[in-house]
């Protein structure tokens, strides 16, 4: 029933910034967990952050103080705030939601997005 669609993603030189969005439909939970994962070239697929629908927000401690994650709620839109990026965050970035107030962890996430690509050069 959800439909997730990621855009913003795009090459940068690294130490520049980058907005990814995320836009939902068909979501009609009251209590939510909205979030990004990545995965980057030969590596397994890691949580970025998450935003829930009290307002809470965890972000992984490599990203922590350059990754900023937010929503707009009249418009059920994700973002993420991307500064200071480097080499190593080059990785496909999907956005999901799951049901609940959730952890980082994808297991726990139902729907989502195709993925947008974010390339760091140097």
């Amino acid at each position: 029933q959800v439909h997730l669609a990621e855009s913003g993603g795009g090459s940068v030189q690294a130490g520049g910034s980058l907005r990814l969005s995320c836009a939902a439909s068909q979501h009609t939970y009251t209590r939510y967990s909205f979030a990004w994962f990545r995965q980057g070239p030969g590596k397994e697929r890691e949580g970025v952050a998450v935003i829930r629908s009290d307002g809470t927000t965890d972000i992984m401690p490599s990203m922590r103080g350059r990754f900023t994650i937010s929503k707009d709620n009249a418009n059920d839109t994700l973002y993420l705030e991307m500064n200071n990026l480097k080499q190593e965050d080059t990785a496909i970035y999907y956005c999901a939601l799951g049901r609940g107030w959730l952890p980082l962890r994808s297991y726990n996430y139902d729907s989502w997005g195709q993925g947008t690509q974010v390339t760091v050069s140097s």
